[in-house]
């Protein structure tokens, strides 16, 4: 599955109110080339049907995952969802697959042993009446364990807020030839503090679970970098801030480490579809 080197990831795709203006932007977005439209697992509900809704909407571009919860959404009903939505829309669904935390798999019922809970929602994806192939999921890999289970399992890993090191990393455990499709948060605005602002108020409840600042502080950042809503280090290191020529400085930075493709995540101090942010960024569309 080719999902091209760059693509939008969006909360607001699922969340905006009005679908008509979902159906409108994804378009654009499809018209401005970007090879893949991310959407977030944001805790359950129909993920599939808002990622049929972006597929009616486009033409070219693959609707991603990012991520499907494995404990929120029973693998027989993915496999059955994929399978009809690759029936009406051809092989432009990619599943994005995460653990999530210990309180998803305890509000499930589960344990919370995500490498093992993973492989067997993989096996049932495969004995599915209509198996997923593997070439059409990937897995958010956080870690060397899960990454080496994403190469053998899936098509890559879709990894959450990461440097360009970290990139670097992911590509030697994965090799040569699996996507890796690492996220990246950019703020369009070229004033330091105001851009730091911006990206503190949307990293700091991520600092806040532990799976994340687990991951953080595996990356190379101290405790005191996760402290206050995130040091400008942290900020700067995670998010990508400036106008369009610093932020595609950052979107080569993984590639030249190693990414396929990266997700672009435009985020702002309003609210709403952020339509003026990617229009900025559609030259980097590719």
């Amino acid at each position: 599955m080719h999902i091209g080197k760059t693509g939008i990831w969006s909360p607001e795709l699922r969340l905006h109110p009005d679908p008509v203006e979902i159906h409108e932007a994804a378009a654009e977005l499809d018209q401005h080339g970007w090879g893949a439209l991310w959407i977030p697992g944001l805790g359950g509900g129909d993920i599939l049907g808002d990622a049929e809704r972006l597929l009616r909407a486009t033409e070219n571009a693959t609707v991603a995952t990012g991520v499907l919860s494995i404990w929120r959404h029973p693998a027989a009903e993915t496999a059955e969802g994929h399978a009809r939505l690759r029936r009406a829309y051809d092989h432009r669904l990619l599943l994005g697959l995460g653990v999530s935390d210990a309180a998803a798999a305890r509000h499930a019922g589960g344990t919370y042993r995500p490498l093992a809970a993973l492989d067997s929602y993989l096996d049932a994806l495969d004995l599915a009446k209509e198996p997923v192939p593997a070439e059409e999921r990937v897995v958010a890999a956080m870690g060397p364990k899960l990454t080496e289970l994403a190469r053998r399992r899936s098509a890559g890993t879709h990894p959450f807020l990461v440097t360009p090191e970290f990139t670097a990393g992911a590509r030697a455990d994965l090799g040569p030839g699996p996507l890796l499709a690492p996220y990246q948060a950019v703020v369009v605005d070229a004033d330091p503090e105001r851009a730091r602002e911006t990206a503190r108020g949307f990293l700091s409840p991520f600092i806040g679970m532990g799976h994340y600042a687990k991951s953080l502080l595996r990356q190379g950042f101290t405790e005191d970098d996760l402290s206050d809503g995130g040091s400008d280090r942290l900020i700067d290191a995670v998010v990508a801030w400036g106008d369009i020529d610093a932020i595609g400085e950052r979107i080569r930075a993984h590639h030249d480490a190693g990414a396929s493709h990266v997700a672009l995540h435009a985020i702002g101090a309003g609210g709403g579809l952020p339509l003026t942010a990617w229009r900025q960024l559609a030259p980097l569309a590719r």
